[in-house]
């Protein structure tokens, strides 16, 4: 069972790092030179999937832009002999990818942001990625890959889990899991009530009937309609989750720290800053 399109929803506003997403979205907060949302889309390009539908919003133009030809820069650059700019500012507007999207209109939830590729996805499986969760690999054998090369073989939807401390289990949503298999998801709840340590890392990928469990109504304590409570809808109709486990690091992008941290461990990573940078973190120290 081929899957090749991926769900990207990109439609909130970003309140946990305002005020600096009061006028740039927060998919396109840079970490070092590359803003999350490129990061993002380089992780589907490398799986291997061949579509990316963004659901947007009317704030959200420059997620878009980015993508589009900058036949001014390029020709700046092209003037001014920066190559290896240049190459890199055209790979991305030649991507392997193709990038659709759809206005999600009003933000009633993350289940309803997914439910408005529906005329897209039509009959076919899908994947979702949450931008604000960012994966530090970029293998072409990437966790996404793999989950993708899971589903296909075995034609049951997927999810990727990752393990956290206990401080942390209230900021996500929660699995419950028996062998290789989801039993019941719980979001955010308290570490009480928690019944394991592993956590939705943002990566999915559903069989096409998945899209019919997300209700229209709204959740009664987020007032929200959630993604949690359609995977619960499908796991309580007999419908199989199989899932992964999350390999390397993840970062939380949504969050101030998580951001940090990404910033921090991309710049020991790159090559132009690497060296000054930890000579800089050990003089801190």
């Amino acid at each position: 069972m081929k899957v090749n399109k991926v769900i990207v929803p990109i439609a909130g506003l970003g309140t946990r790092m305002l005020p600096a997403t009061k006028a740039i979205p927060k998919e396109m907060l840079p970490v070092v030179t590359k803003p999350i949302i490129q990061l993002i889309v380089e992780e589907v390009e490398n799986a291997g999937f061949k579509e990316i539908i963004f659901i947007t919003h009317s704030s959200k133009s420059s997620v878009e832009n980015h993508f589009d030809n900058s036949f001014e820069l390029e020709a700046t650059l092209e003037k001014r002999v920066k190559r290896s700019l240049l190459k890199e500012i055209k790979s991305l507007s030649n991507l392997k990818v193709s990038i659709q999207s759809i206005r999600q209109g009003h933000a009633k939830g993350l289940g309803h942001a997914i439910s408005c590729a529906k005329t897209i996805i039509k009959k076919e499986s899908f994947a979702i990625v949450l931008p604000d969760m960012l994966i530090a690999d970029k293998s072409k054998n990437n966790n996404l890959s793999k989950l993708k090369k899971e589903f296909e073989e075995s034609g049951l939807s997927q999810i990727l889990l990752g393990k956290i401390g206990n401080k942390e289990l209230s900021n996500y949503g929660i699995a419950k899991v028996s062998k290789n298999k989801i039993l019941r998801i719980f979001e955010k709840p308290k570490i009480s009530k928690a019944p394991s340590n592993l956590f939705i890392v943002g990566r999915y990928i559903f069989t096409n009937n998945f899209i019919n469990y997300i209700s229209k109504e709204k959740n009664k304590v987020s007032n929200e309609i959630e993604l949690t409570d359609a995977i619960q809808r499908f796991i309580n109709d007999s419908n199989e989750i199989l899932f992964s486990y999350l390999k390397g690091k993840f970062y939380d992008c949504g969050s101030k720290l998580g951001y940090l941290k990404a910033i921090v461990d991309y710049a020991i990573e790159d090559k132009t800053v690497s060296k000054e940078f930890k000579s800089y973190l050990k003089k801190i120290k």
